[in-house]
This record gives structure tokens, C-alpha cells and sequence, in this order.
């Protein structure tokens, strides 16, 4: 008896199961009613002040600046050994189904739960969800808060970074000079155009080649929910690559490229897509930049963009 084809069968209706219980975006009232279910936890991501004052019941701790890298690049991915700790504290397990809970201010501070979920797939874990407008939208459908403490005991999980999911400045520079990449600048057209750069970045530009796809275009105007799933894949069908290309999705540190990611890959489905974590700021601080980079200003232009940045840090 031939059991292969049962055996696929099997395999292809757990991972639609798998799919279909873990969602990328959950609604208030989707995670409302799976707050039950014993593998799911709530992990929020803001500052421990906000989240001592009020939380959703049963959540846990995990400040957003606890998955970033140090002050001179935060969007360097921290050492393994680091974010091991982290999950391990949040009792953390690949059977968990983690849902990202964040402010929601803003289309922005999106980025910091889609960067939270990136990290936590990198480290091995595929059932993760993201709260729909965070906990502004939480708190706008009445749902319950609550200010007690909660502990879990740690695991024991060690993960294993899955590559695939990143790009590095190494392989970006190969790809460059061979082609085969197609390169998302997710940041405001002013980054982009090289009006302007990130403090920490040391020339303002882009990615020879890259194409400005502002994070903007996943969310209404004035929301910090994310569009309906089903036209978030048609904006983002119009982005997909073909057979044999990798996608990198990159920013000034890997926040706002952290949205592009999320749709791409998460919600619309997207192969082959990854993230650069240390993006702009990391590329520009390497020996020989701007080599590789277009929409660098002339001298004259950078201390333009120089002096304005000055002038924000003194004034404003």
C-alpha cells in the first residue's frame, strides 16, 4: 500500500490548519475570543510604564526596544543568545500562537510589531499574529484591561535563526554586482530622494536600483489598522516577484521595512522575500559607501541635508 500520497495529504491539510488558526492580522474581536485557547500568548511590546498602567488580561511584557540592536544601529538584529533569553523568559515554545500587541499610534508604530513577529519567524516560530491597530483599537472596541501582573514559567527552547528570512550587507553587495535582487525602499520619498537621512546613517540615498515602496500604502489615511487582507493582496500583487528573484525589503533600520516584509511575505504570500535588519544606516556606515547607491547628493547637497538635521536637533 502506497501511503505517500496520504502522508502529503495530511501534511498539506495541517499546514492550511496551521494557516487558517494563526492569521497574520487578528482583529480585537478575533483575539477577544481566542484569549482562551491554552497556546496562545499576548506578548505587548510597549514601554513597561504603559503596560503596568493597563494591558490586555494574561499579556506578557516585551518591550519593542529588547528586540533591537544597540544605539549606533538599532536595527541590527541582537545576538542569538540574548533574544534566546527573551523567548525562553516568555515561556515561548514553537506549539505557542504569539500575538504581537502594540500601541497603535500610527501607520508607523505598526512597524514595531511587524518587526517583533520577523524576529520571533526568524527564531523558529510560523504561529504568529499581529493585533490590527493595537491596543488604540483594543481599547476603541471596549474590550477588557486590566493591571495585574502575570508570570509564566520559562522554556527551554533553543532556536535556530532561519537565514532565509535575512538579508545581510555581504549578500546584498554580491546580488548588486551580479543582479537577481529586487530591492523595496519602504521609507517616506524624502529618504529616499536623498533630501534627507536617518541621524545614524552617514550618506543620504538609496540602494543602487531599489524602488520606493512607502509603508504607507498597506493602511487607510489616518488609520493605524492595516487594510482588509484581501486588498492588501491585491496592492501587493502588483509587487510580486518572479521565479528565481529574492525580494529585500530594507528602510533606515529596519522598522518601517519590517511592514513591507509583513505584507509581502505574511499576508499576501509572496516567496523568497527577506529583510534587511540593519538597512540603511548599516550600508552607509560601511567602508566605501556610497558605492552601491543611488540618489546621492553632491557635496554641496549633503551639507544641506546636514545643516537641516542640525537645526532639528537644536530647535525642535
Amino acid at each position: 500500500m502506497n501511503i505517500a500520497p496520504r502522508l502529503i495529504a495530511l501534511l498539506a491539510l495541517a499546514t492550511a490548519l496551521v494557516a487558517q488558526a494563526a492569521p497574520p492580522l487578528l482583529s480585537p474581536a478575533e483575539l477577544q475570543a481566542r484569549l482562551a485557547q491554552p497556546e496562545l500568548r499576548v506578548i505587548d511590546i510597549r514601554s513597561p510604564k504603559v503596560f503596568d498602567h493597563k494591558h490586555i488580561p494574561g499579556a506578557l511584557s516585551a518591550p519593542y526596544g529588547s528586540w533591537r540592536g544597540p544605539a549606533g544601529n538599532p536595527g541590527e538584529l541582537p545576538e542569538l543568545p540574548r533574544l534566546t533569553r527573551l523567548v525562553q523568559s516568555l515561556g515561548l515554545t514553537p506549539a505557542s500562537h504569539v500575538v504581537v500587541a502594540y500601541s497603535g499610534d500610527d501607520a508607523a508604530d505598526f512597524g514595531a510589531a511587524a518587526r517583533v513577529y520577523w524576529t520571533l519567524k526568524v527564531l523558529g516560530f510560523n504561529s504568529l499574529s499581529v493585533l490590527n491597530g493595537g491596543m488604540q483599537a483594543w481599547a476603541a472596541a471596549g474590550l477588557a484591561q486590566d493591571s495585574l501582573p502575570q508570570a509564566v514559567p520559562p522554556s527551554r527552547y533553543v532556536p535556530v535563526l532561519d537565514h532565509s528570512l535575512i538579508a545581510t550587507r555581504e549578500a546584498l553587495q554580491a546580488r548588486l554586482a551580479s543582479g537577481g535582487v529586487r530591492l523595496f525602499d519602504a521609507r517616506p520619498a524624502a529618504f529616499f530622494t536623498g533630501a534627507t537621512r536617518h541621524p545614524a546613517s552617514l550618506v543620504p540615498g538609496t540602494l543602487k536600483g531599489a524602488l520606493n515602496l512607502e509603508y504607507t500604502r498597506w493602511f487607510a489615511p489616518d488609520s493605524a489598522s492595516m487594510l482588509p487582507p484581501d486588498e492588501l493582496k491585491q496592492r501587493a500583487a502588483a509587487f510580486a516577484g518572479s521565479d528565481g528573484v529574492d525580494t529585500v525589503s530594507f528602510c533606515n533600520t529596519g522598522h518601517w521595512a519590517a511592514i513591507n516584509w509583513f505584507v509581502l511575505s505574511e499576508v499576501a504570500g509572496h516567496g523568497g522575500v527577506r529583510l534587511y535588519p540593519g538597512s540603511m544606516v548599516e550600508w552607509s556606515q560601511a567602508p566605501g559607501a556610497p558605492a552601491a547607491m543611488d540618489n546621492v547628493p553632491g557635496r554641496a547637497g549633503q551639507l544641506l541635508v546636514d545643516f537641516r538635521l542640525w537645526v532639528d536637533r537644536t530647535f525642535n
